[in-house]
């Protein structure tokens, strides 16, 4: 025995071996204890519910009916295939009055409030962003929100489940088991009583988050440019047939027993972006002049239920449904460099957090040239602004960058596009930029702290110093107001790429607005809880914004927007 454990002292007493084999126990433990905290179960629907137990103690006796194998880590989202039925538009929350409610299959409780709720204060039901729906019963065979899930059993909170959910368009969030978090458009599960949702949340101990079996759900308050999907597809909307629909559509088939994932299904297949419904027939196609998708109709034109699926609606002969598939549209994804040095220099000016960003993704699509800027963010580069590297004069871009606003800086370039944004929502913006990134945002210590104060107290005088001098120097201004360009995104658009002496595609500016959003989009309910401006900063920046639209109106521009105006 003492030859071996001989053998053994010796073999450490190397310092390489030594060592070496320290760092590989260390890595061992360290990964042990990662897939500890991070494995989920794989969520299905149906009959391949169940949960993996992770901490045997959190599981008890749930753990008998846990029939799923490990899954991804606990902070990726999990899209489920047909996962059950889903409301998309509006329509579907009507299907109750044809004899589909609560007694149907799955049934509809979205609208049962909890008795319990009279318990709560108002604000605990509803903070701006969300409203508390009540205590719901969860089955694994048969979830009560089928939409995506994530887990995180260290950080859940019941924020987090909310703004997930409503960054993928759902209009339910649910936690359960304090760590669990479900979304989707519909509710299909009775109530529970509210003593049942009793586990505090992993990530804040001052809120519920449902409990064994049991959800705690929020309809969410989606902002309207929150897109509403059906699985991995963006609901559209309701549209009259166009004229001629093979023209705009030239692929089409009959289904049996059509429903919404069938129609979306065969448009992937065929590599078409838009899904359309018209009863037991589908579409497939673009975006064109002959279907631009620009005139809305009401949803309850489209009203007509699905053959293959009770609460979906597949329109009619006469007004189609429309969706958005995940095929991207490479009509104007095209991009490269001028192929002759520009002989003027266009700018792309604004105040920080006004929109640049985003206003380049769409110059970029809709003209097919890159943008240029007066700086160098490797960040923008590794995500596609190929035109970042380039020296500013370089000429080789459409229009350049800038935040600048001195005489000497405006007075380099021959023309400008001009983009201004609401001060309120300019100055927010750039917060969560600066100390969260071009898509992050920043922390509640930073809003709460002292950062916040000094920040407006720097950069509210500059938002309106910076249109003046642009108003004042510039040469050949084009002012565009980001909440015009978000309204009337064809129009603006068009008018910014005639500015920039280029010829207009209706095509491309067509394929533009199904990726309008890119990359540069901040979660569409994510905002503070409280407003972050003093009564002191309200009045400053009021006088600031009469200021700047005196100066839009004396040189014959309209001023600036309604909603910037103090009420």
């Amino acid at each position: 025995m003492a030859k071996p454990l001989l053998r053994i002292q010796r073999y450490f007493c190397r310092k390489p071996v030594r060592f070496f084999s320290l760092i590989l126990l260390y890595l061992t433990a360290g990964s042990l204890v990662f897939l500890h905290a991070g494995f989920v179960g794989d969520r299905g629907s149906g009959a391949r519910g169940g949960r993996v137990s992770v901490v045997a103690s959190e599981v008890g006796s749930r753990a008998s009916s846990d029939t799923r194998g490990l899954g991804i880590m606990s902070r990726v989202f999990k899209e489920t295939h047909r996962s059950g039925r889903k409301l998309g538009p509006r329509w579907m929350r009507k299907s109750r009055h044809d004899g589909h409610g609560p007694e149907g299959r799955g049934g509809d409780y979205s609208n049962n409030w909890n008795r319990a709720l009279k318990g709560r204060n108002a604000k605990e039901m509803d903070d701006g962003r969300a409203k508390y729906f009540g205590c719901y019963v969860d089955d694994t065979q048969k979830r009560a929100l089928r939409g995506v899930s994530f887990f995180d059993y260290k950080k859940m909170t019941v924020f987090r489940c909310q703004d997930n959910c409503a960054e993928r368009g759902y209009m339910f969030a649910g936690l359960e088991f304090g760590a669990e978090c479900y979304c989707g458009h519909k509710i299909q599960a009775p109530n529970a009583s509210e003593s049942e949702c009793n586990m505090e949340c992993k990530g804040e101990k001052s809120n519920m988050c449902g409990g064994a079996n049991r959800l705690s759900i929020y309809r969410l308050e989606l902002s309207q440019e929150s897109a509403r999907r059906y699985g991995s597809a963006i609901f559209k909307g309701c549209f009259h047939r166009p004229d001629n629909v093979t023209a705009a559509l030239p692929f089409s088939a009959v289904i049996q027993n059509m429903s919404v994932d069938k129609c979306v299904d065969m448009c992937t297949e065929r590599e078409k972006s838009l899904a359309v419904l018209a009863g037991d027939r589908c579409h497939c196609g673009f975006p064109t002049s002959l279907f631009s998708l620009h005139e809305l109709e009401d949803e309850d034109m489209c009203l007509h239920r699905c053959p293959g699926e009770e609460f979906e609606s597949c329109g009619n002969d006469k007004f189609f449904v429309v969706y958005q598939t995940q095929v991207q549209d490479n009509r104007c994804m095209d991009r490269h460099f001028l192929p002759t040095r520009a002989k003027q220099l266009v700018a792309l000016a604004s105040f920080p957090g006004a929109g640049n960003t985003w206003a380049r993704h769409l110059i970029e699509l809709a003209t097919g040239f890159y943008t240029g800027s007066f700086y160098f963010d490797g960040s923008l580069y590794n995500k596609g602004f190929k035109g970042e590297r380039d020296h500013w004069r370089s000429g080789r871009t459409i229009c350049i960058k800038t935040h600048e606003s001195g005489r000497k800086e405006i007075e380099a370039f021959d023309s400008s596009i001009l983009m201004i944004r609401n001060p309120y929502k300019a100055l927010m913006a750039e917060f969560n930029r600066k100390y969260g990134g071009h898509i992050g945002f920043a922390s509640q210590a930073h809003w709460k702290g002292k950062e916040w104060p000094e920040f407006v107290k720097n950069y509210a005088p500059w938002w309106a110093s910076h249109t003046m001098d642009w108003l004042t120097y510039g040469r050949n201004v084009h002012v565009v107001h980001f909440e015009d360009l978000k309204r009337d995104l064809f129009s603006r658009l068009k008018g910014m790429v005639q500015f920039l002496g280029l010829e207009v595609s209706e095509d491309r500016l067509l394929c533009v607005e199904g990726q309008k959003d890119g990359n540069f989009k901040r979660s569409g309910l994510r905002k503070l809880e409280y407003d972050p401006y003093t009564p002191e900063m309200r009045a400053n920046i009021d006088e600031l914004i009469r200021t700047v639209d005196v100066a839009l109106k004396k040189r014959k521009m309209s001023g600036v927007p309604a909603e910037y105006m103090p009420r």
